[in-house]
C-alpha cells in the first residue's frame, strides 16, 4: 500500500481546491486580457537545412513559421488555468489522491507545456529563432520538468531517506537553454535594454519553481509540510507566471 501524506486533511484540499477555481478565473482573466491588447507583433522561426557535405557553409536562414507573441502568451496562461480548471473538477479525485501520496503529476504534466513554450519565447527575444535550437532549447526545459516529477516519485511520504539525485539532474538540463540565452544577449554588439530586463527577471522567477522543490524536499521550516509546498506553487502560479506572461507580452509591444 502506497504511504500517504497525513498533513493533507480534507479541509486542505477544500481549500487547495478553492485555491484551483480561483486562479482558473484569474488565469483566463488574463489570457482575455492579452487577446484584447496583443499587437500584430511575431517573430519568425527560421530553418538553414545543409545544402552540402559537411563542412559547407550553411545557406542564408529562411523563414519557417511565425510565432504570434500576444496569441503565444494567451496560450501559456490558457494552459495553466486549463490544468487548475481539472485538477478542481473532472480530475480532482486523481488529484487529491495523488497529493496524499506527495506527488501532483497534473503540475508536470502542464509545466512541460506552459513552461517550454515559456522559455522558447524568452530565447526567441535572445535571438535564438533557428529550428534545430529552438528544438534542442525545448527538450532541455521538458527534460528539466520530468526530473521534478521523477524527484516527487523517488521520495513518498514515510521514507526514511530522501535523495535529490532527479532534482540535481533536473538542474543540469534546465540550466542549459539559459546559458544559451546568456550567450546570445551578452555576446551581441546591442541588445534592447528591456531584453536585459527580462532575462534576469524570468531567470529568477523560473528559478522560484525549482527553489520551491528544494524547500520542499530539504524540509526547511513551513516546506517540510508538502500542503505547504502546493499551496506555494499555487501562489507561484498566479505570481510568478503572471509576471512572467506581462512582461514576455509587455516586450511585444516594446517590439
Amino acid at each position: 500500500m502506497a504511504a500517504t501524506d497525513t498533513g493533507m486533511t480534507d479541509e486542505r484540499l477544500a481549500d487547495l481546491r478553492r485555491w484551483n477555481l480561483g486562479l482558473t478565473v484569474l488565469h483566463v482573466g488574463q489570457a482575455i486580457a492579452v487577446l484584447l491588447l496583443a499587437s500584430d507583433f511575431a517573430i519568425t522561426i527560421t530553418s538553414s537545412f545543409p545544402t552540402g557535405p559537411p563542412g559547407t557553409a550553411p545557406p542564408a536562414p529562411e523563414a519557417l513559421l511565425d510565432i504570434r507573441i500576444g496569441a503565444a502568451v494567451a496560450v501559456f496562461l490558457a494552459l495553466a488555468a486549463l490544468d487548475h480548471l481539472v485538477t478542481a473538477t473532472v480530475g480532482r479525485r486523481a488529484y487529491e489522491a495523488d497529493l496524499r501520496r506527495g506527488i501532483n503529476r497534473f503540475r508536470w504534466v502542464e509545466y512541460s507545456f506552459s513552461a517550454t513554450l515559456m522559455i522558447v519565447l524568452i530565447a526567441s527575444y535572445s535571438g535564438i529563432t533557428e529550428i534545430t535550437a529552438v528544438i534542442g532549447i525545448a527538450g532541455a526545459n521538458v527534460a528539466m520538468i520530468l526530473f521534478g516529477w521523477l524527484q516527487e516519485r523517488m521520495n513518498p511520504p514515510g521514507r526514511s531517506s530522501t535523495s535529490m539525485l532527479a532534482f540535481w539532474f533536473g538542474c543540469v538540463a534546465g540550466v542549459a537553454p539559459w546559458i544559451a540565452i546568456a550567450v546570445n544577449i551578452f555576446g551581441a554588439d546591442t541588445v534592447p535594454g528591456f531584453v536585459y530586463g527580462i532575462f534576469v527577471a524570468q531567470l529568477v522567477f523560473f528559478s522560484s519553481f525549482g527553489l520551491n522543490q528544494w524547500l520542499q524536499y530539504r524540509g526547511v521550516g513551513p516546506w517540510s509540510d508538502y500542503a505547504f509546498g502546493e499551496k506555494a506553487y499555487l501562489v507561484l502560479s498566479l505570481g510568478a507566471k503572471s509576471v512572467l506572461a506581462w512582461q514576455i507580452f509587455g516586450g511585444s509591444l516594446a517590439g
